[in-house]
């Protein structure tokens, strides 16, 4: 499940992380958000270190699908529903000045991409509605939209009922931009640890973040974690975790040139692949779409397999040659979150809920971050900050956030629920499958992935929901508030930042030794093995507490 943007495109070596070090900045996160904000403050001086659990672009800036536009599927239309169009007009010249520092820096770095057209369009005449929607809100917004019409509207091979497009948008390739955002970050004195992964955040008597190595402390803390690492705020329980795939294809026949993307039905996002905006030997069209709530689709590789299934129709002969998937948050309001962590003393900030646009929706956050930690004046700032800053919460915002709170009960309650009904022992998972079942009245995540058979404790270590298998990542993921965990329990993604217990492995209940068989972890042959049985010999890691 590695992303084309991954192959060929480069590492940046980071330094070993140094405990006890004291920084102007801490950025937690490198990504095009954590990268651009520590590149913004390293240039006006500051001494900024940042810190990557992964490497550079490890998870959704690694992985979208490199559409950098204004024109946003319906998500203008959605925001004027409920917001007035000042507000409107602030999230769109928040996103065209992200955009443009964004396109200068490329430009200065030597970072390629193409100029394209970008087209919001309805898959069914019905869907037509949402387009005229769009296009008015994003006319409200200042944005140069037009109608689709004619040769444009049906020669695509796109299934475009209705449409309307933007012309001058812009597709990158986002491995290589973050790439060159580290390099500057470097070139300007800044400190990168890859391969450290926060823990903890204090605020008093000096802000801290922790890592398994140690501590290191400075006069700012950015998270740019996608979801906070910190339970501050409760911001978890204010944006809900999405998650949607993409299929890379080779293809012989002519493909569409434009940034394709539907406002009806289930989503598809259409692209094609230049060697000015992608790696010279990548795939020729990207197919994405098909979203659902992390930890809540039946069968995520289901979803994946649909999109291949349509794309076969739209472009018959293309071939898929890889497959990912990535994960943004959006807010009950619709609006990123930006600014100071609340009981954080002015000391901690953060950046989420950018609703899968956060090419531009990044950079705009860190502009914001970067000119509150230097303390810009408010009549110096762009007038959307202002605004952005001010907004009031709605009582849609409250009822979206309500319905979302309500299902997370439901998820919790019915995953409690529906682990007891599967008691142990159970037989050993397939290649690529994973079963939660009951021992002892705790939820057991077991799994087989390359041969190798584990098993962990099925319970979030942030809030204590009982995890999903996702069979097409291999992962287990959390239905309440989006934290995922590999195959063997190691933390990936989300507000958790624990593992998961692993368990050892036995084969009958009446065994308790894992000694007398082996490696928990140890691969064999299924027919060897056909009933498994799991015991835990600690307690599950809790939930982590409020940081």
């Amino acid at each position: 499940m590695t992303s084309i943007w991954k192959h060929g495109a480069g590492l940046v070596d980071g330094s070993p992380f140094e405990p006890g070090r004291h920084h102007d900045v801490i950025v937690v996160g490198a990504g095009i958000t954590g990268l651009t904000t520590a590149l913004l403050l390293a240039r006006a001086g500051r001494d900024v270190a940042v810190l990557e659990a992964g490497e550079v672009a490890n998870l959704a800036t690694g992985a979208n699908t490199g559409k950098l536009s204004l024109l946003q599927g319906s998500v203008l239309s959605s925001l004027r529903r409920h917001h007035p169009a000042r507000l409107v007009r602030a999230y769109a010249d928040a996103n065209r000045d992200g955009a443009e520092w964004l396109i200068d820096f490329a430009d200065s770095g030597g970072v390629p991409y193409s100029r394209r057209t970008a087209y919001s369009y309805a898959q069914t005449p019905e869907g037509a509605e949402c387009v005229e929607a769009e296009r008015d809100a994003a006319a409200q917004a200042g944005l140069p939209v037009r109608r689709v019409e004619g040769s444009e509207l049906t020669d695509s091979g796109v299934p475009m009922q209705a449409a309307v497009a933007l012309d001058d948008q812009v597709a990158i390739d986002p491995q290589r931009v973050a790439v060159a955002l580290a390099r500057a970050f470097l070139a300007a004195g800044g400190t990168l640890h890859t391969g450290a992964r926060v823990t903890r955040v204090h605020v008093v008597p000096r802000a801290r973040v922790w890592t398994d190595e140690g501590s290191a402390s400075a006069d700012r803390v950015v998270l740019a974690t996608a979801a906070p690492i910190t339970d501050r705020g409760l911001y978890f329980a204010k944006v809900r975790g999405l998650r949607s795939s993409c299929v890379a294809f080779a293809i012989d026949a002519p493909v569409p040139d434009g940034l394709y993307l539907s406002v009806d039905g289930e989503t598809k996002s259409v692209r094609s692949i230049t060697p000015a905006d992608g790696p010279a030997d990548a795939a020729q069209l990207i197919v994405g779409g098909n979203g659902f709530p992390v930890g809540r689709a039946a069968s995520p590789q289901a979803e994946i397999d649909d999109l291949i299934r349509w794309t076969s129709v739209q472009f018959p002969g293309a071939e898929p040659v890889a497959q990912w998937s990535a994960q943004d948050y959006q807010s009950h309001d619709l609006m990123p979150f930006v600014g100071a962590m609340p009981r954080g003393l002015g000391r901690i900030r953060f950046a989420t809920g950018f609703a899968k646009w956060g090419l531009s929706n990044g950079p705009a956050a860190a502009l914001r971050l970067a000119a509150e930690i230097e303390r810009v004046p408010w009549r110096e700032r762009p007038e959307w900050m202002r605004v952005i800053a001010t907004r009031m919460t709605v009582p849609a915002d409250l009822a979206r956030g309500g319905v979302e709170n309500l299902r997370v009960g439901w998820e919790a309650a019915s995953g409690w629920v529906g682990a007891q009904t599967v008691p142990t022992p159970v037989r050993r998972p397939a290649e690529g499958e994973g079963i939660v079942a009951n021992r002892a009245g705790h939820p057991v995540g077991i799994s087989t992935v390359d041969g190798t058979t584990r098993a962990v404790s099925a319970v979030c270590t942030h809030l204590g929901g009982v995890l999903a298998w996702n069979d097409a990542e291999r992962s287990w993921d959390c239905p309440l508030h989006a934290s995922r965990f590999a195959a063997d329990g190691t933390r990936i993604e989300g507000p958790a930042v624990c593992d998961l217990a692993r368990l050892p492995r036995v084969r009958g209940e009446e065994h308790d030794d894992p000694e007398e068989h082996g490696d928990p972890e140890e691969s064999g042959d299924p027919e060897e093995h056909e009933d498994q049985e799991v015991t835990r010999s600690a307690p599950p890691t809790s939930p982590a507490a409020a940081r």
